[in-house]
């Protein structure tokens, strides 16, 4: 994943921090409640802020909805390296799915190469 620079992040109750400033998030685990979720640990800041929004959603945030999609794509991309040609044959000739296709709109959309084919 990578975080986005610009972006800012919200951390619940009127606080909001730059994303690529978020060094680290801890999840409170003794006495937490409504307002106390997560440690949010600062570049620049000596305490950590506390957050009223879980650590994972501020990942998301921090990161956005995009990188989520390319995680997706990426292993989409992994399970068709492991289809027997054989199968993508048949796949293709039936449901007129082309994962070798799929697969190489993945890689113009990723930028990544594909993983090596098991077959």
């Amino acid at each position: 994943m990578k975080v986005l620079a610009d972006r800012i992040v919200t951390l619940g109750f009127g606080k909001y921090v730059r994303a690529d400033n978020i060094v680290a998030l801890v999840p409170i685990e003794e006495e937490r409640g409504s307002g106390r979720r997560t440690l949010v640990y600062v570049d620049g800041l000596p305490e950590p802020l506390v957050a009223g929004r879980t650590e994972g959603t501020i990942l998301r945030d921090m990161v956005g909805a995009e990188s989520g999609a390319a995680e997706l794509l990426r292993e989409l991309q992994l399970q068709i390296g492991q289809v027997r040609p054989l199968l993508k044959s048949s796949i293709r000739s039936e449901a007129g799915l082309d994962l070798d296709e799929l697969s190489r709109r993945i890689t113009d959309l990723t930028g990544e190469q594909a993983s090596p084919q098991m077959f």
